[in-house]
């Protein structure tokens, strides 16, 4: 009878390693490529423009007063106008690259563009205050793997956000 035990177990035990799957052996293809701006256009380029822009990629959102502020991520915020909130009307974007998050007190939204903070005055629509790299920069993609090289991208380029990759 031991005999036999063993027998089954040995057959079972080559079964089980003839039909075992092997993992491919491939490289992984990233979904993300890193998105740089030099540091001389990022210090230009937060600013509000009027008008509604689709949603693609929307975040964090935000409420203060009768206004609704949504980030768009990596791209920047848009403005609703709820004063009537059975009808909110998307009112403009406020351009700003590499922002996840921000913040209202009083005029001036706080937000973050890539690894600056800045203040941003919503009546005049302008920059009051920058702090330069007060921000870590996202070097983590969308689909969590650490992509960029600090050291290998050219001098003076700031990761602002990531592009999705035709795989």
């Amino acid at each position: 009878m031991r005999r036999y035990v063993y027998i089954v177990a040995t057959l079972l035990a080559v079964a089980l390693v003839c039909t075992s799957e092997t993992v491919p052996s491939y490289p992984y293809r990233y979904e993300y490529a890193p998105v740089y701006m030099e540091r001389s256009e990022l210090e230009k380029s937060v600013g509000y423009v009027s008008g509604a822009r689709r949603m693609e990629n929307p975040g964090k959102i935000y409420i203060h007063g009768d206004r609704i502020y949504v980030n768009e991520k990596y791209r920047g915020i848009h403005v609703i106008d709820n004063s009537d909130p059975y009808t909110p009307e998307q009112i403009g974007f406020i351009i700003a690259p590499g922002c996840l998050d921000m913040a209202v007190k009083g005029n001036i939204m706080y937000l973050d563009n890539a690894v600056d903070f800045v203040a941003f005055d919503l009546e005049s629509g302008e920059v009051t205050e920058r702090i330069r790299d007060f921000f870590p920069e996202h070097l983590i993609s969308p689909d969590g793997y650490l992509r960029d090289d600090p050291n290998a991208r050219p001098e003076g380029m700031i990761l602002v956000g990531w592009r999705k990759e035709n795989v």
